[in-house]
């Protein structure tokens, strides 16, 4: 039972986190049992040879746009039916690369344009919007700059619009450089999922399914139906696929066809593809969800499934809610098992809920292969779980109507274990974000300790999994930073100003490690201190509600009053005195304090039950008097318990803990904030290189 109304208030956001977490993997269970499902829309039938305008967006991409344009000219498809687009929105070195390719290419007797815009105005949606002018094909296959496509993908594809109402067919991805590191091994994972799980099971039913935005193949005529690009998002591919569906058409995911794409082996391009996905689906929920609602066409099922689609990445929000929420709710006391006499229940259930089903699942994924996948199951809990805080920026972004600039996740033309990219140019700073996942680890540990004094040690793995999430991605986000942008050529020897960078980079990298260890040596000091008398003292008043024993109550309270001594003695407590200056309150509250939380009035209450008891052991027990004096000291405990759990939270705002926790944040800041003009510096001297 929850009594104070600021526990009740984070209790209640914990359940209903939790009650839609919960709605949300299911949901996924569940699309895993239509993905084992296979109808006849997988059909093929012989279409010939259509004509096929190949599209192919790019915008700085010189380790990669060269593959592409080589894998797209190599496939086996008659010359005269395929026409190659490169639309190549760049600003460097990959414009001359692609204009010498291209011309090359051109002299072999290949239709293929390099198309130029003048402008990124919409960005890849602008790009393809620009491109659909000037097409007239029959089919229109897309293919981002990182990706390979066989010589036999077309004639292996297009065979599968048999049907006149199948306007896409959407290929799987494969991963070039899957066992590169952790990093990549563990989106390859995620997509798997996506693509065997949530694709397979979609496009087996009558469900919206949505396309990737690459190795994919639509009709023109369904293009053109559904509106054409539109440029108001950062899903371009997302919104279309689903407006196309709305007008009926079909959206067919080919699991047999595989094209291979590289992996962002870089923690922040990363982080950045994972935050454009998110926002752009949050995006694509304002922007869809009324009208598919609406529309009487489309079944419910369907309209319950794109509203769980487009909005499912609220979940990691609700995760940071959760994981806020649970130390205060430890904390307080509040009983979370789900069988409240059998904790190891509620970690059991955890497990069930999570890693055994997934486990599962990946079991009917990979048959064979499937203890090697099942070994990275953990990297994916720990990286999903550090992503929280980038892509919850993200869905707030999108939810405040935030413009953002469609930044693309650049590649290096990875492939092997001994490809490196560190020294390469595209690679992306840490962001503003590695500040709250910091911030969040830093928490999360604070969080473990509170669970352990609680005596609620089932909670620490899953407050250390997110933790350690935390961590890892801030780590991998700080230790992924290099000074190299853009315009930097790739063999240049470093300038003075660079070198500096450098420097001042890897001085502010121990500034901030040497803040997190102080920051996190002060907060586990200060609980010690200050709060864990606290837990002690509600443990001994737990101790003295269940006992009808004297002796072991007279205990509990000389301990008790052990406690109160050591938290009477912390000096950011505020005093209060009478006319005569006597000591008459000690208050953790500063504002509008009451007496329920005054530690003196509480310490003399401990004194008088500890006087009471004394008379009660000198009672005999089958009197009425020792049966009187014992509810009375039950019914005093219950109410000093609330008491000191309404106290406890005052304990963590206390006046010097704020202005710690400003002074610790601003310090982090400060370094940020160096290394931000460092940055401007060092983007001015890329300026007059142009």
């Amino acid at each position: 039972m929850v009594t104070n109304p600021f526990t009740q208030f984070v209790f209640d956001l914990f359940i209903i986190a939790a009650i839609i977490i919960t709605m949300y993997t299911c949901n996924f269970y569940y699309l895993a049992f239509l993905s084992r499902k296979r109808k006849d829309v997988l059909s093929t039938a012989d279409v010939g040879t259509p004509s096929v305008t190949i599209q192919l967006p790019i915008y700085n991409e010189k380790y990669v746009a060269k593959r592409l344009v080589d894998a797209v000219c190599n496939m086996d498809y008659p010359n005269e039916k395929m026409k190659i687009m490169v639309l190549d929105d760049s600003d460097d070195e990959t414009v001359a690369l692609l204009e010498t390719v291209v011309n090359d290419y051109k002299k072999q007797g290949f239709q293929i344009e390099h198309i130029r815009r003048g402008t990124r105005k919409g960005y890849k949606a602008g790009a393809l919007k620009y491109a659909m002018q000037i097409t007239d094909s029959e089919l229109v296959a897309i293919f981002d700059a990182d990706f390979i496509p066989p010589t036999w993908f077309l004639k292996r594809a297009i065979p599968y619009f048999s049907k006149p109402n199948i306007g896409l067919i959407q290929c799987r991805w494969g991963h070039v450089n899957e066992n590169y590191s952790v990093i990549t091994q563990a989106q390859a994972l995620s997509l798997d999922f996506h693509f065997l799980i949530e694709q397979k099971a979609k496009s087996n039913s009558h469900l919206f399914m949505n396309f990737n935005g690459t190795a994919g193949i639509w009709k023109r005529d369904c293009i053109e139906d559904a509106g054409g690009w539109h440029t108001v998002t950062l899903v371009e591919d997302l919104d279309l696929s689903y407006r196309a569906q709305m007008k009926g058409w079909k959206c067919v995911f080919l699991p047999d066809i595989v094209v291979d794409a590289e992996l962002p082996a870089q923690m922040n391009a990363a982080k950045r593809q994972q935050f454009r996905w998110a926002k752009g689906s949050i995006q694509c929920a304002i922007k869809l969800l009324f009208d598919i609602a609406i529309k009487r066409k489309v079944a419910v099922e369907a309209k319950i499934q794109a509203f769980i689609q487009l909005t499912r990445h609220i979940v990691y929000p609700l995760m940071l809610i959760q994981f806020l929420a649970l130390p205060v709710l430890l904390a307080g006391q509040v009983n979370l098992y789900v069988i409240s006499f059998l904790p190891l229940i509620t970690f059991a259930t955890y497990l069930a809920m999570g890693p055994g089903a997934y486990i599962m699942i990946i079991q009917s994924m990979y048959h064979k292969s499937w203890k090697s996948k099942a070994k990275i199951l953990p990297y994916l809990l720990v990286y999903n779980a550090g992503l929280s805080v980038n892509n919850t920026v993200a869905v707030f972004d999108a939810v405040l109507g935030k413009k953002n600039e469609f930044l693309r996740t650049p590649k290096y033309g990875i492939i092997t274990k001994d490809d490196d990219w560190k020294d390469k140019a595209y690679n992306l700073p840490f962001s503003q974000t590695t500040l709250l996942e910091i911030f969040f680890g830093v928490y999360g540990i604070m969080g473990i300790f509170i669970s352990i004094f609680s005596n609620n040690p089932v909670f620490v793995p899953i407050i250390g999994l997110q933790t350690v999430g935390f961590f890892y991605i801030a780590y991998m986000s700080l230790s992924h930073t290099r000074f190299k942008r853009n315009k930097s050529s790739d063999n240049r020897v470093m300038t003075k100003n660079e070198k500096m960078a450098k420097i001042i980079y890897k001085l502010s990298m121990a500034g901030i490690i040497g803040i997190i260890v102080f920051g996190g040596f002060m907060a586990i000091n200060g609980y010690n201190t200050d709060i864990y008398p606290l837990d002690r003292i509600r443990g001994h008043f737990d101790g003295i509600i269940g006992s009808s024993d004297p002796v072991a109550i007279r205990a509990h309270l000389v301990a008790i009053q052990t406690d109160l001594n050591i938290v009477m003695e912390n000096p950011n407590l505020l005093e209060a005195t009478n006319a005569n200056g006597d000591v008459i309150s000690k208050n953790p509250v500063w504002m509008f304090s009451t007496e329920s939380t005054n530690f003196l009035r509480i310490q003399n209450d401990v004194n008088t039950m500890l006087t009471g008891i004394e008379k009660i052991s000198t009672v005999p027990k089958d009197s009425s008097a020792y049966h009187t004096g014992m509810i009375d000291i039950s019914d005093r405990a219950l109410h000093l318990r609330i008491n000191i759990m309404d106290a406890t939270p005052y304990m963590y705002v206390s006046a010097p803990n704020v202005l710690y926790s400003v002074i610790w944040v601003v310090a982090i800041l400060a370094i940020f904030a160096t290394l931000k003009r460092k940055q401007e510096q060092l983007k001015e001297v890329d300026a007059t290189r142009i």
